[in-house]
């Protein structure tokens, strides 16, 4: 409604004027009109939808506008960059804005054919308004924005980032897929397939209505199931302009683990390192004396000829460093009365000083001949895989932990399956990487997309998923570790229950490897997983106490004494605990053991 004071004239007069000015500028007012604001949750207000982050998450203080705004944390080798690719027009005026707190925090875009730009502050202890403008190339239809901190500086905010200017032709997202049907299923997995659709670029596949993987052909294995359970699995094909609906629902229930689950464990196991090739301060203990609480012994170690080799021997400590150490006959009948009572003897491969790097086919076939020696002479159940240090590595080029490419990776997981493959159903095998080899993989995958980021950042990770049908045991070493960032986006360190909860939850719950919301390390199942710790101060850094150790177990299996942090599920069907070593339990007066004892009976 007019305000009667108002004369009619004077708002004719403003449209006039405003014409005139876009006029004489060149920009006629129907382009105006064109221009969008082609960001995708600019606002952050659902989360990071649409957004790329190495090291963000949303927070709701402080905030710009609405509820949310970004929160990222740049590290020593990563500038925590987020990113978003928008579609635009060719040849178009472009005007990019955005509200950053904190130091050194940038704006920019880049792709545009033309000068890529970008924009920063040094100091913004307030919501500070950065904008920039850039001009698309002749042929240009998509253009990446991004913000990004300073390396080790402390994290910075952004919130209400906008792209200003003509949309570009984004066409339609293709049809729906037809013909999903099952394949192989298996306890852990289903193998699922579908026709193609045309002008599909990849396809997402949805397990119970939540994505999990996204597949760039017309099949694709879902894993990490857990056993004798139904799962409802959907399809979409997507493309440029976006995501189809879904296709019809297919259900399938995963096989039956058999009794006991794998390898007939007890439902709950606890895991030991046994010193058996070398002594130190906690002493050397016969593996007679190892007590029956005790259902894996990892005998450490076997360690290669040289680095490269592959030729793994296993030599027993000798009685002049391990005085009362038995003879092999009495080691082999040992082992021989282990495994009547129930028990798994493996040989761990590795430790701190047994490097060990499958470079070449011929190193590959020399570990598994030589491994299979030594489970033959001994009787072995299995192996256990403890590679340390720089045994395992990414090549720059690798950079999707589904499909290896890097030698010492691939040679791995082919040795591994061969060994498998040659001893059975029955064959033991499990793993103890240290967290910056698994957990760390949440925020950096090797080098990482721009470099400079250790290459063994999340190595594991494609050892662990190519094996995942195969591997009895993941006990990730929770100890000697640096912080490493949780999945609520905080970083945790050693000292308390919170640490190994934390650790534990990502392993249960699965994570967006590098921060990449498309590329999903799967959850393994809770019969899979025990949690490393060890046994004594003396044993390493990151000792708890028994009342810790509880607080985790009561935390994971029944989601009690849970403290600060939120699991994502609840698994009464966690395997148990490892710890290094037996040998330092003993020295302790065998405080693990009965902490493991006294909760699980």
């Amino acid at each position: 409604m007019d305000r009667p004071d108002r004369p009619r004239p004077f708002r004719l007069l403003a449209v006039l004027t405003t014409a005139a000015a876009l006029a004489a500028s060149g920009i006629s007012s129907a382009a105006r009109a064109a221009d969008a604001d082609l960001t995708r949750n600019g606002g952050f207000e659902s989360g990071l939808d649409g957004w790329t982050c190495t090291a963000g998450t949303t927070v709701n203080s402080p905030v710009r506008s609405g509820s949310s705004a970004l929160k990222a944390t740049p590290a020593g080798s990563d500038n925590a960059r987020c990113t978003q690719t928008v579609t635009v027009k060719p040849d178009s005026q472009y005007t990019l804005s955005g509200y950053v707190r904190g130091s050194y925090v940038y704006l920019g875009a880049s792709g545009t054919g033309t000068t890529d730009v970008s924009t920063w502050t040094q100091s913004a202890p307030d919501w500070q308004q950065l904008t920039t403008t850039f001009r698309t190339g002749p042929s240009t239809t998509r253009v990446t924005l991004f913000t990004h901190g300073w390396y080790g500086t402390g994290a910075y905010h952004a919130d209400d980032i906008s792209l200003v200017g003509p949309g570009g032709e984004t066409g339609q997202p293709p049809a729906p897929p037809t013909g999903l049907r099952t394949g192989t299923v298996t306890a852990t997995g289903v193998t699922l397939s579908w026709s193609p659709v045309p002008g599909a670029t990849n396809y997402a596949v949805y397990r119970d209505g939540s994505k999990v993987l996204t597949a760039q052909g017309t099949s694709a294995t879902v894993s990490g199931l857990t056993p004798s359970t139904a799962y409802a699995f959907q399809v979409a094909a997507v493309n440029d302009a976006g995501e189809s609906a879904r296709s019809a629902t297919v259900t399938a229930t995963t096989a039956d683990a058999g009794p006991g689950g794998p390898s007939d464990l007890p439902p709950h196991a606890l895991v030991g390192y046994l010193h058996a090739s070398f002594a130190n301060g906690s002493g050397y203990t016969r593996l007679a004396d190892v007590p029956d609480s005790w259902d894996v012994i990892d005998l450490a170690f076997g360690e290669p000829t040289s680095v490269t080799s592959g030729d793994i021997r296993f030599d027993r400590c000798p009685a002049s460093e391990c005085p009362g150490v038995e003879s092999d006959a009495e080691f082999k009948a040992a082992i021989k009365a282990k495994q009547a009572a129930g028990k798994k003897v493996l040989i761990s491969i590795g430790g701190q000083n047994g490097q060990v790097q499958l470079t070449t086919t011929a190193a590959r076939d020399t570990f598994v001949s030589s491994v299979s020696k030594i489970i033959d002479e001994y009787g072995l159940d299995g192996l256990d895989i403890d590679f340390e240090g720089h045994s395992l590595s990414l090549n720059a080029d690798d950079t999707d932990f589904k499909n290896p490419r890097t030698p010492v990776i691939v040679n791995l997981i082919s040795a591994l399956k061969t060994l498998k493959a040659k001893y059975g159903d029955d064959f033991v095998l499990t793993m103890a990487p240290e967290t910056f080899f698994v957990q760390l993989g949440y925020q950096y995958y090797g080098t990482g997309k721009w470099g400079g980021q250790d290459p063994r950042a999340g190595a594991y990770l494609p050892v662990i998923h190519a094996l995942r049908d195969d591997l009895t045991l993941l006990h990730v070493q929770d100890y000697n570790s640096g912080p490493i960032m949780g999945l609520d986006n905080q970083y945790h360190s050693m000292g308390g229950a919170d640490f190994h909860i934390a650790m534990t939850d990502m392993l249960l719950t699965g994570f967006p490897v590098a921060g990449d919301a498309n590329n999903v390390f799967p959850p393994l199942r809770p019969d899979q997983v025990a949690i490393g710790m060890p046994a004594t101060p003396n044993a390493g850094n990151g000792h708890v106490p028994p009342g810790e150790v509880t607080k985790t177990l009561d935390c994971l299996t029944r989601k009690t004494n849970c403290g600060s942090y939120t699991t994502h599920g609840t698994w009464p069907g966690l395997r148990g605990l490892m710890t290094w070593s037996i040998n330092w339990d003993r020295f302790g007066g065998w405080e693990f053991q009965r902490t493991f004892d006294g909760y699980f009976g």
